[in-house]
């Protein structure tokens, strides 16, 4: 199948990577972002070409079998990506001409890339299981890459939470071993004729657990902010796109491609599992407002939004994995635009802590208006695109028809309100605040840097006017 060929490219291209030493820095930056680019295009032209073969690489035995196809849903996942990623490849050009050790943080960071491919392109649960490790084992060296106590500290924190939630995933894979191999089917593969339901609906609520501790769910929600210790490249892709997506993904895949929602629908599970997500979106939310780091704010953010897309999932409806596929999309794009400026911020000026930023959007125009229009779509201001997945998310909450659907909504309220404070409480002194500190020789990043923030910044507009369409299409992927 082409798209899991698309794989092979970075991750040959980083094993390169780690041995070639070019002449020049200039030389190193082209080949990963060429590579990176050339990737890109090969998994537009599988998307594009709608390519559903199959392909098996080898079968251990008919219940562990390795193999790759393409549907809607790893379209959805590895498309926003593959959009992405180039940007991401590109702003950290002059970010880590600031690090130590830029050769092995690229040829993880590319690396990662292609382990991304192979995890949206799984056909069956073993295979996405393997590559849901792989994905956390390739980047726990980014995590460390400060080679410091407090970077050690998080990538410890990280090893432990996502290869400890993953071995609750295993758990559950081989409590469905007479169906796992099988290949993913939207409404999934479980019936009521199944035997023991209540030992295989035990299990999906350790499935659950697993792969959800990437997408941060409480109680395990704590490695995320400490991983923001990592260079920002990292943060704003892998733990803003790529790593904690694929834990909404991997719960996606098992709830509506594996277990299948009428399985589950109407248990005491999902009633848990649903009152735990509205807990993580509130929580996060809190959290957010009461952290004065930059980049830990927005973390403690991403901590609140994986959890709405978490909430719709656990709705168990159709409605719900659309509106979620949706708030995918639109914060992927606009958290990635929000990490960047503060990248950006810590790059030129040193800063870390939101009281630090008072005044400095005079001496940085266009990464506080990046900054700025990010923050107004995460806030869910019409008519950008953040007001159209939450409304979408909040719509099927209440159309859900019970108390759990309820907390949920309120849940998304009370973090919408948040959201405007740890927003704007940073934008507003950024603009109208007299600095606490000389301010003088601050000055936007450069070009690099700042072509990312415009161009994303563009692409957030020219989403959110084409919101209806990006909505249709996820509906389209759910079958609504």
């Amino acid at each position: 199948m082409y798209l899991a060929l698309c794989s092979l490219l970075p991750i040959a291209a980083s094993a390169l990577l780690w041995f070639i030493r070019f002449p020049k820095r200039l030389y190193k930056l082209i080949y990963v972002e060429t590579v990176t680019l050339l990737t890109s295009v090969g998994v537009f032209v599988a998307l594009f070409t709608k390519d559903q073969s199959v392909i098996e690489i080898f079968r251990i035995s008919d219940s562990f079998v390795l193999s790759f196809s393409m549907d809607g849903a790893s379209s959805v996942f590895i498309g926003l990506a593959a959009l992405l990623w180039p940007f991401a490849s590109l702003y950290a050009f002059e970010y880590m001409h600031h690090e130590k050790r830029e050769g092995k943080f690229f040829v993880f960071y590319t690396l990662a890339y292609g382990v991304t491919i192979l995890l949206a392109a799984a056909n069956n649960l073993f295979t996405m299981y393997v590559f849901y490790e792989c994905l956390s084992l390739v980047t726990i060296p980014l995590v460390e890459h400060g080679q410091d106590k407090e970077s050690f500290r998080a990538a410890r924190t990280y090893m432990i939470y996502l290869i400890g939630g993953a071995s609750l995933g295993f758990a559950a894979m081989v409590m469905v071993n007479a169906h796992h191999a099988d290949p993913f089917l939207l409404g999934g593969i479980m019936d009521e004729g199944a035997r023991d339901i209540l030992t295989l609906r035990l299990s999906y609520a350790f499935a659950f657990l697993g792969f959800a501790a990437k997408a941060a769910v409480f109680p395990l929600c704590r490695w995320l902010p400490k991983a923001s210790v990592a260079p920002t490249p990292v943060t704003a892709l892998l733990h803003a796109v790529a790593v904690v997506n694929a834990g909404v993904y991997a719960v996606m895949r098992i709830t509506y491609y594996v277990y299948g929602p009428d399985f589950m629908y109407g248990t005491y599970i999902q009633s848990i599992l649903l009152v735990l997500t509205a807990f993580t979106v509130a929580y996060g939310a809190i959290r957010a407002v009461r952290e004065s780091h930059f980049k830990r704010r927005l973390a403690w953010s991403t901590v609140s939004n994986l959890s709405y897309m978490l909430s719709s999932l656990m709705l168990m409806t159709s409605g719900g994995m659309a509106a979620a596929l949706t708030h995918m999309v639109f914060h992927g794009l606009v958290k990635i635009v929000l990490f960047f400026t503060a990248g950006a911020v810590l790059v030129c000026t040193g800063k870390t802590r939101v009281r630090e930023l008072h005044g400095l959007a005079k001496h940085m125009p266009v990464t506080f208006a990046a900054f700025l229009i990010a923050g107004l779509a995460l806030t869910g201001l019409p008519p950008l695109c953040g007001f159209f997945s939450k409304f979408m998310l909040i719509d099927e909450m209440l159309a859900f028809g019970s108390w759990q659907g309820i907390v949920c909504a309120s849940a998304l309220i009370v973090s919408a309100v948040c959201t405007a404070v740890y927003i704007f409480s940073v934008a507003i002194p950024a603009y109208f605040s007299h600095p606490v500190h000389e301010l003088e020789g601050n000055h936007d990043p450069h070009l690099p840097m700042r072509f990312v923030l415009i161009a994303l910044s563009v692409l957030i507009v020219i989403v959110s006017l084409n919101s209806g369409r990006v909505m249709d299409a996820m509906r389209a992927v759910a079958g609504v």
